[in-house]
């Protein structure tokens, strides 16, 4: 089933099988799906099979949080890998990297460096709700 997920990246950012067998995919920039999905449809994290592009810790505490069972990915940061690692999430993935860059390529990514020093899921969770509350206020 993973495979089928896989191939059902192509072209998506995300793809995610849910516990019921439905299959969604996703086109949004970083972790937007992933945020509102646990905001506004947690069920369809819930016990789901995920392929995401690129995992860096934010997604992964989101992941943690929203109940996924297994995740896929092309690139993983090894924060994202530390946090997953004290979590039930199964994770494979083809590349891990020390931290994810921003689209540019020339930075850090904003989320992965705003939640580098949380040791929790929850922890990370705040921190992305405060990005995405100055982002909706701009």
């Amino acid at each position: 089933m993973i495979s089928d997920l896989i191939e059902s990246l192509k072209g998506h950012s995300l793809a995610i099988l849910t516990a019921d067998r439905e299959m969604r995919v996703f086109d949004g920039r970083g972790v937007a799906d992933l945020y509102r999905l646990l905001r506004e449809e947690p069920r369809v994290l819930s016990g789901a099979l995920v392929a995401d592009k690129v995992v860096g810790r934010a997604a992964a505490a989101l992941m943690i949080l929203g109940g996924v069972k297994e995740v896929y990915t092309e690139i993983v940061s090894d924060l994202a890998l530390s946090l997953l690692a004290e979590s039930a999430v199964k994770i494979s993935y083809q590349v891990s990297v020390p931290h994810i860059l921003n689209g540019a390529g020339t930075d850090w990514c904003p989320l992965e460096r705003a939640c580098c020093d949380c040791t929790t899921a929850e922890q990370c969770l705040t921190v992305i709700d405060n990005f995405f509350e100055k982002k909706a206020m701009k």
